[in-house]
């Protein structure tokens, strides 16, 4: 459903979205080379005191770097777009296809879950999109590349990059796994809570004239508890993700400066091969944190497009006629 909702709403678009990617690219890719222009500075330009290659390696890493960030800055703006075009378009569609419903399929659904999927459950739609336009290229490009780029530096450390990636890999997968039926469980909250509030509002006059204040608080608090309990118990799942993230980093890079400093004291390794191949493995680590963070969000967003599909999918029992009678 999630794939299918994207495809139809994104297909208008695909220019945009072909846009992202080469910007995305480019400035990932100008990321990477940063990392190596500052080793050649360190090892050929500081240790010999050659002052001219400094400055014209400092050059190219400036004009790297404003690449970059124009590339970074472009993607985003045309990410944006694409995110609050399509966000606009399915709102249109949704809306559309409530008014053509009839009494049963408003009874069906209840005005409380189809106001929620209007404007909550497709704001994650909108989320995941500007993400997926920002992060998704990038992370997979930098892992990879960040990979290439360690190995060439020094393939005896390498070895490291095995340890490191799967085991935040597996933590962080752990957690989502954890986390997906808490989000579909808080959809299902936010629209009992909708529905609650919704009939406060309009029997507002009927609560009072029997004095129910207090039942319909209560009744009120219950709902908003239930909401409240799923949304602590992702918060604290997520409370663990970002310092288990930092920790598997800050070991990796003790171990990389550890194994390093042997290699450098044996004459094996410079040091601007270290600090190179220490700036690629907090680039491949964070880039499977973007990743991970992507897929954070994707269970949510994945329930809120099966809801939304489910309304876009429903006809109508009041069918026109196909013969209508002038």
């Amino acid at each position: 459903m999630f794939l299918r909702l994207l495809r139809r709403f994104l297909r208008p678009y695909a220019g945009l979205l072909v846009a992202i990617v080469v910007l995305q690219t480019v400035g990932t890719l100008a990321s990477l080379w940063l990392p190596t222009l500052n080793a050649a500075i360190i090892d050929d330009g500081l240790s010999t005191g050659n002052i001219p290659l400094i400055w014209q390696l400092g050059g190219i890493m400036l004009a790297v770097s404003l690449v970059q960030v124009v590339c970074t800055i472009a993607a985003v703006r045309c990410g944006a777009q694409v995110s609050m075009g399509a966000g606009r378009d399915i709102r249109a569609s949704l809306f559309s296809r409530v008014l053509s419903f009839s009494t049963r399929e408003m009874n069906q659904f209840g005005a409380p879950t189809l106001i929620s999927r209007n404007t909550n459950d497709v704001q994650q739609i909108q989320l995941i999109v500007f993400m997926g336009c920002t992060l998704v290229v990038t992370a997979p490009i930098t892992m990879a590349g960040g990979v290439f780029m360690a190995v060439r530096e020094d393939p005896v450390l390498s070895w490291l990059l095995v340890v490191a990636v799967p085991l935040m890999g597996v933590c962080l997968g752990a957690l989502i796994a954890r986390m997906h039926p808490i989000f579909r469980q808080m959809q299902t909250r936010i629209d009992t809570l909708n529905r609650v509030l919704r009939e406060q509002i309009t029997g507002i006059r009927v609560v009072r004239a029997f004095t129910r204040e207090e039942f319909e608080g209560n009744r009120f608090d219950r709902a908003n508890a239930l909401l409240t309990d799923s949304t602590t118990r992702v918060g604290q799942y997520m409370v663990v993700m970002f310092p288990l993230v930092m920790l598997i980093l800050n070991v990796s890079s003790v171990a990389v400066i550890w194994f390093g400093a042997i290699r450098i004291d044996a004459g094996q390794l410079q040091v601007g091969q270290l600090t190179a191949f220490l700036s690629y493995l907090a680039q491949i680590l964070m880039s499977v944190m973007m990743a991970t963070f992507i897929s954070i969000m994707i269970p949510r967003a994945a329930v809120c497009a099966d809801r939304i599909t489910e309304v876009l999918d429903t006809s109508s029992s009041l069918a026109p006629p196909a013969v209508p009678v002038a």
